[in-house]
């Protein structure tokens, strides 16, 4: 009774905010049952004047409620089926910036996450170079010891010799200092994130209590959805794995560029990385004096961006231009990892199809891939379906290549399969969305950008690998694996079974009388195990034939 009276005072603050911000107050009362109605009017009572538009209002209130509300004003950008278009449009312009926190705060947070203090760790630790509401960077300075031969986390030095190289490097220290990022975590957010996510599981839960349109949105769902990213934010070590991941994905990508994590001065609250020396995406004037190929770049980010999908099944879900950078060798580097997205074989294999499937106008196979795949119940047509994916496809074929969006495309098809009783597929949705920042960014540099021209090597690329012989014969091999590993415990299922039989059997020896019934069942049930462990062998040898047969 405590912990609701205190989720619902937490939320009531949130709807205060919300309603003194005018937010509420761009709802539409016609969309809302009778007691919503009135609680809206009320809202309105409370909203102070403003000009501000709805996306600068919905900011300043997400803003002043603190860094659980940005992160969930962001996440809900991802997510049109739950909010709607334009709200989510406007919460695209959301920014998660705030004012830096002290200078003696950060270098405090860090000495305790290392356990040790900063000028033992830092030859330099300079004021922050940009805060947001988790956490904030900071430019910084290590002294660059031989034994790492250039890679961040290779061989360490015993302590009393590093003790010995770090004095004769400080003689001369300019020259032996590399440049790092240390995103520190914001005093206090980790407390303040988890009581604002548990009034937020509340309100979800009783949602979906009492409304079907809340349960068909899966509310709960999109908390806890929230709730591991920003669990994942909060802890650098989770944020610096997805950085190793990704850097070991692309590790021979001549075009993309990931930062190095310095495991040795990362913890917790503390991440460091590699400086990355660069211009920004955002300074577009910069990036035209420096003589780069803008359309080129548009169109190699674009790629880059399917490649990591399709190829790796793991992506940067936030690269918006203000996390993208040019290396001076012309390489396009990212930065800030908090949000990653991760696609299955079995997602990666429905996006090249569908993207494939529109591309090549098949549309009675994009079809096909939503029942397969099972996202489209089956008691649905497919050439119903098929038809309503057609009445997407034929007018994009029918424009200019520069007013072709595959963004807009993957935002027309999720509409369209709600309306097949398509259930709302998170990780696709945040796909999309990522998809909407990074071709808003390309065609940025080339207004004329052909999507369909730039996306084509990319899926035909992987369509051929996973999807032509040398896939299947990647299927086949795995196929005869797990054949293989079935063959590998059978005997201990059967050593298993003699066993049972043996106790049984010792049971019975010692006295324990049994009814003739259960005697006989017994008795029924060793003919049986015998007769399936006939069939069994019989089957394995089949699978196996076929295996071989499929191999050659």
């Amino acid at each position: 009774m405590i912990s609701a009276s205190v989720h619902l005072l937490s939320l009531a603050r949130a709807g205060f905010v919300l309603a003194r911000e005018g937010v509420l107050g761009l709802a539409d009362p016609a969309a809302l049952p009778p007691p919503a109605r009135l609680g809206l009017r009320i809202a309105r009572w409370l909203e102070r004047p403003t000009a501000d538009g709805s996306a600068l209002r919905l900011s300043a209130a997400l803003t002043r409620l603190g860094p659980t509300y940005v992160k969930l004003g962001q996440f809900l950008a991802t997510r049109p089926d739950v909010v709607g278009t334009a709200l989510a449009r406007d919460l695209e312009s959301l920014q998660d910036k705030m004012a830096p926190f002290a200078q003696s705060e950060a270098e405090a947070a860090v000495e305790a996450a290392l356990g040790k203090p900063l000028r033992e760790t830092f030859a330099s630790f300079g004021p922050s170079v940009g805060a947001a509401s988790i956490a904030q960077v900071h430019k910084a300075e290590v002294l660059e010891l031989p034994a790492q031969h250039g890679e961040i986390g290779d061989a360490e030095l015993h302590a009393s010799a590093q003790a010995a190289v770090e004095s004769r490097l400080r003689r001369n220290e300019r020259s032996h200092l590399r440049t790092v990022a240390v995103k520190v975590l914001r005093p206090g957010v980790e407390r303040r994130l988890k009581a604002d996510l548990q009034a937020l599981f509340f309100a979800a839960r009783a949602a979906e209590r009492h409304s079907p349109e809340a349960r068909r949105l899966r509310m709960i769902e999109v908390v806890e959805t929230l709730a591991r990213s920003v669990t994942i934010e909060m802890d650098m070590r989770l944020e610096a794995a997805a950085i190793t991941e990704m850097r070991d994905n692309t590790r021979d990508d001549p075009d993309f560029r990931v930062p190095a994590v310095d495991w040795e001065r990362t913890a917790k609250g503390v991440l460091t990385l590699s400086w990355i020396d660069g211009i920004a995406m955002t300074d577009r004037a910069a990036l035209a004096a420096s003589g780069l190929d803008l359309p080129a770049l548009g169109r190699g980010l674009m790629q880059t961006f399917l490649r990591h999908a399709l190829r790796d099944g793991f992506f940067h879900a936030d690269m918006h231009p203000g996390n993208l950078f040019v290396d001076p060798d012309g390489r396009i580097a990212a930065v800030d990892f908090g949000i990653m997205g991760r696609l299955s074989p079995k997602e990666r294999r429905f996006l090249a199809e569908i993207l494939y499937g529109f591309i090549t106008r098949d549309y009675q196979r994009t079809a096909e891939v939503h029942f397969e795949a099972g996202y489209v119940p089956a008691h649905h047509s497919v050439e119903s379906f098929a038809q309503a994916i057609r009445a997407i496809g034929e007018p994009i074929h029918n424009r200019k290549a520069s007013d072709i969006s595959m963004a807009k495309l993957l935002t027309l098809l999720f509409e369209v399969t709600g309306l097949f009783d398509m259930r709302t597929r998170p990780e696709l949705l945040l796909l999309q969305k990522t998809m909407v920042v990074v071709e808003g960014v390309a065609r940025s540099f080339d207004p004329n950008l052909d999507m369909w021209a730039t996306a084509e090597p990319v899926v035909r690329e992987w369509i051929e690998r996973n999807l032509g012989p040398a896939g299947r014969l990647a299927e086949a091999a795995q196929g005869a694996g797990e054949v293989g590993r079935f063959l590998g415990v059978m005997p201990g299922l059967l050593n298993r079974a003699a066993r049972l039989a043996d106790q049984v059997d010792a049971v019975t020896r010692d006295g324990l009388v049994l009814a003739p019934q259960t005697v006989a069942s017994i008795g029924e049930a060793e003919a049986q195990r015998n007769r399936w462990t006939a069939r069994a062998l019989w089957v394995i040898a089949l699978l196996l034939a076929v295996v071989i047969w499929k191999l050659l």
